[in-house]
């Protein structure tokens, strides 16, 4: 049985990739300023959020489950369009946006790991990125004040790890298909 996530394993990849390629530029340009801040992010969100409804979008010509998929994706996109669209944006705003974003999209992938249970043994990599998403989204949210520099080193970690996450999760759906039917060959019966 072959279903969407694991067809679609570079979808999760590349979302990591660009996780990763984020939270590294948070990094090397620390001294972030706050509009640079809200493209960043706008960036990660629109990107994360466009990958999502195209993993949808195979999902349901897979006749498969895509609700948390879409929903990703559209707040992916959502919270992109406002990050860039607001553009007198406060930092207090845009910290409740990204906390918002990372609550959201956090709970989607864990719904979406608990579905994937079924299927493949690592859906933990998936619940673990979920659950990080899910931390960092609250921390955010209860620490609002701290700065433009903190918020960007947080979010530099946050998309670092959960890129890693993505990856991880991704290489192992690409070799699940050829782990599952790998073994024995039954030889045809001779008449």
């Amino acid at each position: 049985m072959r279903f969407s996530l694991e067809k679609n394993w570079w979808s999760l990849v590349l979302r990591g990739i660009i996780a990763i390629a984020v939270g590294l530029g948070t990094f090397i340009w620390p001294r972030i300023t706050l509009a640079a801040l809200v493209f960043l992010f706008a960036g990660y969100a629109v990107l994360q959020g466009i990958l999502s409804i195209a993993g949808a979008v195979h999902a349901i010509e897979a006749r498969e489950r895509w609700g948390a998929l879409m929903f990703e994706g559209i707040i992916g996109i959502a919270a992109g369009v406002v990050a860039v669209g607001w553009p007198k944006i406060t930092l207090l705003t845009l910290v409740l946006l990204l906390g918002a974003f990372a609550i959201l999209t956090g709970i989607c992938e864990i719904v979406a790991a608990m579905r994937l249970r079924r299927h493949v043994t690592d859906e933990w990599l998936l619940a673990l990125g979920g659950i990080v998403s899910v931390i960092f989204g609250f921390l955010v949210i209860a620490a609002p004040a701290v700065g433009a520099l903190v918020i960007a080193m947080w979010f530099g970690g946050f998309t670092l790890l959960v890129g890693a996450l993505l990856v991880a999760l991704g290489l192992r759906l690409r070799t699940w298909d050829r782990t599952l039917h790998a073994g024995p060959r039954i030889p045809a019966p001779v008449h």
